[in-house]
């Protein structure tokens, strides 16, 4: 037996998402369900779904409904699993959410999310997004990737969600990887990782906005053609490695296009935001089993 379920087709940089309206969180979607409609050739093909609920209908949205957030993301990756954040997922959250009359831009939004309350605004890549407090993990992981001759070191960073980001050589190097393949990690982080693979500029930095070029592997997910906090992740470490003298704003090229990072000072430490432009592609409805 199945029933009718409404959508609408987003993505952010080509990271894409079915995103599904829920408000009173009366949707029970399985894991089995989620990577279904997932399914690039079963399905509709996604790389992760948004549900949009308001924080006050889940039950991991209570601090979010106690800070004001009306809007909770419950963000599911393309297996069905969980994740903590995502942040080209939270332009296309806030992009629905402003087309469809739910919530307004203007002064910020704030949405929950199980990485805490973000707030969004617009910028002049689209929307920008603060994702709060970051921090660098102390020791390195080994990394092993199909088409790397030997294992690399790679930096824990941790944005909301954990990434381990890995230096590489030249562009060529970069293209070699055969991401079709998990990377390995050693040790494998608790709750597993995201890995970026990243080549730094050269110059590095262009009228004091540094440079990157990144190709990422997302967990539950595979190779995507963008991910947000991975680009933030991938600019926080490069900016780790060049030391104190290395610029607060950057620029991140992946796959899918380009994306902006901006570092700045808050009371609680230093903030990173991360920009870029979020559509809405089409709507439809799906039968679910």
């Amino acid at each position: 037996m199945s029933r009718t379920l409404p959508f609408t087709k987003g993505h952010g940089t080509g990271n894409d998402f079915v995103v599904i309206a829920d408000p009173d969180g009366s949707l029970y979607l399985s894991d089995d369900q989620i990577a279904a409609l997932c399914d690039r050739h079963m399905g509709i093909g996604a790389d992760g779904l948004l549900r949009v609920v308001r924080s006050t209908a889940i039950y991991e949205g209570a601090e979010a409904a106690a800070s004001g957030a009306e809007w909770f993301m419950d963000y599911r990756n393309a297996d069905g699993s969980k994740a903590e954040m995502c942040g080209n997922g939270t332009r296309v959250f806030a992009r629905y959410l402003v087309d469809a009359g739910l919530a307004s831009i203007d002064g910020g939004l704030r949405i929950g999310t199980r990485a805490g309350v973000k707030t969004l605004t617009r910028s002049e890549r689209g929307f920008e997004v603060d994702l709060g407090t970051w921090r660098a993990e102390p020791d390195d992981i080994l990394v092993r990737a199909r088409g790397l001759d030997v294992a690399r070191p790679g930096t824990g960073i941790d944005v909301g969600n954990p990434h381990v980001v890995v230096a590489l050589s030249s562009h060529t190097e970069l293209d070699a990887l055969d991401l079709a393949y998990r990377p390995i990690l050693d040790p494998e982080p608790r709750h597993g990782a995201n890995v970026e693979f990243v080549v730094p500029g050269d110059p590095l930095v262009r009228d004091g906005v540094g440079e990157v070029r990144m190709r990422v592997f997302e967990r539950g997910v595979g190779e995507t053609l963008s991910c947000g906090t991975g680009v933030a992740a991938a600019a926080l470490a490069v900016r780790h490695w060049a030391g104190p003298a290395a610029p607060r704003r950057w620029q991140v090229d992946v796959p899918g296009g380009t994306l902006g990072v901006r570092i700045v000072d808050e009371s609680d430490g230093e903030h990173v935001l991360l920009s870029g432009p979020a559509a809405l592609v089409y709507s439809g409805e799906v039968a679910l089993a």
